[in-house]
């Protein structure tokens, strides 16, 4: 018995195959298409970009604070990997349980908080292991040499899959990124 429902579900497969091939008109495969890249841009990349952002809001500060209070590299190693892992914690389990897909078809939650967590933490751990080096000034333009590169990459990402204009793309970040960048400094200095 299980037998024959095994072959009459292969023989419904194979009959929706030819019938997409045959019956499918090439608008609604474009339509389809749109969809699938506009479900992709939804739970997979905006919450990746929104941790990246959000790696630099929460950990940009904290790890250029610490650097510039103390000029110890240890210590802003401790502040930026404490900083970046919890703020990937925090930032995984806010998209986790901000709601649960089915009203707004972002996805499944948990997968959209560990995604998000993930690039939060990546995000503020790239600028905070230059800090292993133990030369302070050699370490702090390391970490902005990364964090020039991560400002990058996320230009490219919302030019790419968030159709921002690439000079858009870059003016907000990099106006976003220099605001928290220089909070970070002047708390430190102070």
């Amino acid at each position: 018995m299980l037998d024959d429902l095994a072959a009459e579900e292969a023989t419904h497969v194979e009959r929706a195959a030819e019938l997409e091939k045959t019956e499918l008109k090439p608008e609604v495969r474009e339509e389809e298409e749109k969809a699938k890249r506009r479900l992709f841009v939804l739970q997979i990349v905006q919450p990746g970009l929104a941790g990246l952002m959000d790696g630099s809001v929460s950990t940009l500060a904290p790890v250029f604070a610490a650097a510039f209070a103390t000029k110890n590299t240890w210590d802003a190693f401790a502040v930026g990997l404490a900083a970046s892992l919890g703020a990937g914690i925090s930032m995984g389990f806010a998209e986790a349980l901000s709601d649960d897909g089915s009203l707004t078809g972002r996805g499944t939650p948990w997968i959209r908080g560990l995604i998000t967590g993930a690039m939060t933490a990546l995000r503020g751990i790239g600028r905070t292991l230059p800090y292993l080096i133990h030369n302070f000034n050699v370490a702090t333009t390391v970490a902005i040499f990364v964090v020039l590169v991560e400002l990058a990459i996320i230009t490219w990402a919302r030019h790419r899959f968030m159709d921002t204009p690439p000079l858009s793309a870059a003016m907000q970040v990099a106006l976003g990124g220099a605001l928290v960048f220089a909070t970070g400094i002047l708390i430190g200095n102070s």
